[in-house]
């Protein structure tokens, strides 16, 4: 069973770990942790049957947020875990206001361009050479997450 829970202090290091585990420019230990004091991140764990297996964060500046990574522990992938951290990242960033989230994801990055679009998001952009190890475009996709006129 996959539980979804805020990040605390207590999964920085495994956070952490995995970033580097995944990522060519990983997010420090310390960058993580100070997200835990910002008002303007929500970043979310997961747990398969008790274990970490994930997370995904993202940075609100209402009324949009942009996703800062997502990744999964490699031996537990395919199981349902990153549609389940993505789901419930927009649903509680819809209740707190938020009306779109956008991310960035590598050109090459295929069955992650493959999990977004199965959640809804498009394609509304490229940035080229955002990756710098090594060097690649970045796809921008997004997602409108609440469609209420935000002017009313």
């Amino acid at each position: 069973m996959i539980e979804i829970q805020e990040m605390t202090a207590a999964d920085v290091a495994d956070i952490a770990a995995l970033e580097r585990l995944c990522f060519s420019a990983p997010w420090s230990e310390n960058s993580i942790a100070e997200e835990l004091e910002t008002g303007f991140s929500l970043w979310l764990v997961a747990r398969l049957d008790g274990a970490f297996a994930g997370y995904v964060g993202a940075q609100l500046v209402p009324p949009e947020a942009d996703m800062m990574n997502l990744a999964v522990v490699p031996e537990l992938r395919r199981r349902g875990t990153a549609q389940a951290l993505l789901q419930a990242l927009q649903e509680r960033l819809a209740a707190r206001g938020i009306g779109s989230l956008t991310l960035e994801v590598r050109a090459s990055n295929l069955p992650a361009q493959r999990l977004y679009t199965a959640a809804g998001f498009a394609c509304i952009g490229r940035r080229p050479n955002y990756y710098l190890a090594p060097r690649e475009d970045a796809l921008i996709l997004r997602k409108e997450l609440d469609h209420a006129d935000p002017c009313h």
